[in-house]
């Protein structure tokens, strides 16, 4: 039973923009050129960009049950520490002079805020999980209220 669930995707205007960029760029290579030429950095580039803006919002955060997967990394709802919610100083702060090496960070720059996940498990020298999100209130009380 699913919870809680967010995609990361990019923002809409990025999908208008950055094709619209690209086949600029792609009139540009080469312009004037006679016959099928003018067609292969269209048939290169066009393709690529698409496919690199959806893989930069494939990212999904989902809350089940038992646990919290984000992407491909799953942590059991009984290991969530206190969960943080945090704004845009807070969240460079810990990505930038606080940081600590081996945090567990998803990150996605065009989402401003982000949650701070405590981890419970002694074993695990993950110290937290740091992961952007566009509900963080939402999520951090999901969190805390499976850890109760």
């Amino acid at each position: 039973m699913v919870r809680f669930r967010e995609r990361l995707g990019i923002p809409v205007w990025w999908w208008l923009a950055a094709p619209a960029l690209t086949a600029l760029l792609a009139a540009e290579i080469y312009l004037g050129r006679p016959g099928w030429a003018t067609a292969v950095p269209y048939l290169i580039l066009l393709p690529a960009v698409v496919g690199g803006l959806w893989w930069l919002g494939r990212i999904t955060i989902t809350v089940t049950a038992t646990e919290l997967v984000v992407d491909d990394a799953r942590l059991p709802l009984h290991l969530v520490g206190p969960v943080t919610v945090l704004d845009e100083q807070a969240r460079q702060e810990l990505l930038g002079p606080s940081a600590e090496p081996l945090a567990f960070v998803i990150q996605r720059p065009w989402v401003p805020r982000a949650v701070r996940v405590d981890l419970l498990d002694p074993a695990d020298p993950t110290p937290y999980w740091l992961i952007s999100t566009r509900h963080p209130k939402r999520l951090a009380d999901l969190l805390s209220g499976a850890r109760v």
